[in-house]
């Protein structure tokens, strides 16, 4: 007759995170969209980054189902601000796992109140900010035909971008839950959001006048008072071309929901025709 023994306590030294537990949960933040499903999003990838801190903090099995089962309730943010809700969700975590009396329930209900402000301003920062300056800088130099474009993109967005989620899960971790209830409670956050907000349109606004161009050379008038419609339009507000396209383009989009590869067939017939008709150039 064979008797299953309990597993044993592990010791607070065995159940004690260091520094390489904690970047273990940030390689695996890597990977969080990629299992990404429309009915709970990004919890598999959550629940995947916690599994290191799971397996170390829980001997008992029962706890580690208790713990893999409250990461696996719906989840989503910006990908490279989760790292922080990953420190804090650790360090309480450890809590837990040091106090009997610990309210479980608290761990979900801080996940819950800090992914939807952090994505309003990794939203704001990372996609509306730091990806609309590498794409500039980008573009701006492929267009020359300078090697240097995709490689400058790469580098300036992901450094920041990937530095940023190893800040965020040490500090995550050490300032504990309360950091961003109190940024919250202060107002500042959403004063962080508008002016990002702001600075991102403000980026957006002069990469559309430096990266759009429309050459129209239809020309109106006979001799020296010759004029094209492009410099008529110009005349009366510099960029006015490029800014009435990419308005037309984004009412397409966001109000009557065409589909960008459409868009994308129809710019290229549009200019094609344009091009040979005469009535756009280069």
């Amino acid at each position: 007759m064979t008797t299953t023994s309990k597993p044993e306590a592990a010791t607070a030294e065995q159940t004690k995170l260091t520094k390489s537990d904690l970047n273990k949960v940030i390689r695996r933040s890597l990977s969080i969209e990629w299992d990404w499903n429309y009915e709970r999003q990004m919890n598999m990838g959550f629940c995947y980054g916690m599994l290191p801190i799971i397996e170390k903090l829980y001997q008992d099995p029962a706890d580690r189902v208790a713990a893999m089962q409250r990461h696996l309730e719906f989840f989503n943010t910006t990908p490279h601000m989760s790292t922080l809700i990953f420190g804090i969700t650790t360090a309480m975590e450890e809590q837990n796992a040091a106090d009997p009396d610990f309210d479980t329930e608290s761990i979900s209900n801080v996940k819950v109140s800090l992914m939807g402000p952090l994505a309003g301003i990794g939203d704001s920062f990372i996609w509306g900010t730091l990806r609309i300056i590498a794409t500039g800088v980008g573009v701006s130099l492929a267009a020359q035909g300078n090697i240097l474009g995709p490689i400058l993109f790469l580098l300036l967005f992901n450094i920041p971008a990937q530095g940023l989620r190893y800040y965020l899960m040490h500090a995550g971790y050490k300032l504990g839950s309360g950091f961003l209830q109190r940024i919250q409670a202060s107002g500042l956050m959403q004063t962080l959001t508008f002016g990002a907000s702001i600075l991102g349109l403000m980026v957006i606004g002069g990469m559309t006048a430096e990266n759009v161009s429309i050459t129209v050379p239809l020309v109106i008038g006979e001799g020296e008072a010759a004029t094209t419609l492009g410099e008529i339009c110009n005349t009366i507000m510099p960029g006015l071309l490029p800014l009435a396209f990419t308005l037309l383009l984004y009412w397409l989009v966001a109000k009557k929901n065409v589909k960008t590869t459409t868009l994308l067939l129809l710019l290229v017939v549009i200019g094609l025709a344009g091009s040979f008709f005469g009535v756009l150039g280069v």
